[in-house]
């Protein structure tokens, strides 16, 4: 699975964690010390929404960035800091080399399987699932398909398979369930049945309220059926991220509590902090920022035309669309027809945007 119970052995342990750095301080020559604080703090990453644990992942394996020939957890650990940093070519060819180095790692496939949904080679991504059942069983090989069949405009046959997956015994890991949970939520969201899909994510965050990816799209989920009050409880966090903050930020607008103002400029001192240290990146709390408050739509729109040369996920393009649509700019929404069309992705809220740019399309030829 895309994250099996292993990974997170590290991740969230603060003692371990400290040890791991330890480690790798006092032996700089040591890859599989450096290794293990890279897989710790990726996780961390990962799992709290908080990109400079990516950074500190990138700076443990400084020393071998560019190294060619690396064992088969380097390639993939590099691999997966690569693609947390949207350098998804890079990426998907230590993966690649990483599987070939020992192909009896399920992680290494479940990760090349999401990065070929990013880039929506789905032919791929059904290649990797096919070979993830054969080599590693139905289960692991079901919830590839899972996933595959709701991003594939075939939402309702991944829903069952969702729910037998979710209470095997060998997939109660906290980071298992939470990416069970996650898609198993998705895929509610995308068959229509957004109540189901927020009924799943709050329960696991009764259970696991550190999850920020579940959290994160409860939070907006919420926004998105106008319930601001729900989803600034849901977004409103100690230290929260930049995601979550946006969806604070949005729900106080709705909610006019007086607080949009504050968060406002809090979004705005990150993005100035992270340009000022060059770690900015085109993320999508900034297009939402820029885009659904109005701040910035030329900018956002800009962003997200971008962002689609990049990444193909089924929020960047709701947000291309919106874009696109607010400046009466449909042309530049196409790609995104174009992607529905090729892969058979659609959901409740993406759907009518697109009917609208066609219409604008239709009126403008």
């Amino acid at each position: 699975m895309v994250l099996p119970a292993s990974l997170h052995a590290l991740g969230g342990q603060s003692a371990a964690l400290r040890e791991a750095d330890l480690a790798r301080r006092a032996a700089p020559g040591d890859i599989d010390k450096a290794l293990d604080y890279a897989r710790a703090v990726f996780v961390l990453g990962l799992t709290e929404g908080d990109l400079r644990w990516y950074g500190a992942a990138r700076a443990a394996l400084a020393p071998w960035w560019d190294a060619r020939a690396l064992p088969a957890r380097g390639h993939y650990l590099r691999g997966l800091v690569r693609q947390g940093f949207h350098d998804f070519a890079g990426g998907l060819q230590d993966i690649n080399a990483a599987i070939t180095l020992d192909p009896a790692q399920p992680e290494f496939w479940s990760w090349r399987f999401s990065l070929h949904l990013l880039a929506s080679d789905m032919t791929a991504a059904a290649a990797d699932c096919a070979e993830i059942a054969q080599r590693f069983g139905a289960d692991e090989g079901n919830a590839c398909r899972a996933t595959l069949f709701y991003r594939t405009g075939r939402a309702a046959e991944a829903l069952p398979l969702f729910d037998a997956l979710v209470r095997k015994s060998d997939y109660q890991g906290e980071l298992t369930q939470g990416w069970l949970r996650f898609h198993q939520g998705e895929a509610l969201r995308v068959a229509g049945q957004p109540d189901r899909a927020a009924q799943v994510w709050e329960q696991h965050l009764q259970a696991y309220p550190r999850a920020h990816g579940v959290r994160l799209a409860l939070a907006k989920l919420y926004n998105e059926q106008r319930q601001p009050d729900r989803a600034r409880r849901v977004a409103s966090v100690k230290s929260p991220s930049d995601a979550l903050l946006v969806q604070s930020l949005l729900a106080s607008r709705a909610l006019n509590d007086g607080e949009a103002e504050r968060l406002a400029a809090q979004v705005e001192g990150r993005m100035a902090v992270q340009a000022e240290r060059g770690e900015a990146m085109i993320e999508r709390p900034q297009m939402v920022y820029y885009i659904r408050t109005g701040r910035d739509v030329p900018r956002g729109l800009a962003l997200a035309v971008q962002n689609w040369r990049e990444q193909n996920e089924p929020a960047d393009a709701v947000l291309l669309l919106e874009a696109a649509l607010q400046l009466n700019q449909p042309t530049a929404g196409e790609p995104v027809l174009r992607w529905m069309a090729a892969t058979g992705y659609t959901d409740p809220v993406l759907a009518p945007l697109a009917g609208k740019l066609q219409a604008q399309l239709k009126g403008a030829r």
